[in-house]
């Protein structure tokens, strides 16, 4: 089997897993909901976003992919 094919299930997997531990999680952490978000409501209008959320997930996944490249040298 090509190398492609076995990268796509590899990412599928892990995409699966990220989001059954999201779905379970979420019971226990707000992310999404954190201090720092932006929301404003006005009548009709919702305006969203979430600028602390996206921070904590850029931090630990660039820690994820540091310990990655650690293990690969």
């Amino acid at each position: 089997m090509n190398s492609f094919p076995k990268l796509l299930i590899g990412a599928g997997v892990i995409l699966v897993v990220i989001g059954l531990i999201w779905m379970v999680g979420g019971r226990f952490f707000n992310l999404g909901r954190l201090p720092g978000d932006v929301a404003y409501e006005k009548g009709n209008v919702r305006f969203y976003f979430p600028i602390v959320t996206c921070i904590v997930i850029s931090v630990v996944l660039s820690l994820i992919f540091y310990v990655v490249r650690l293990f690969n040298k």
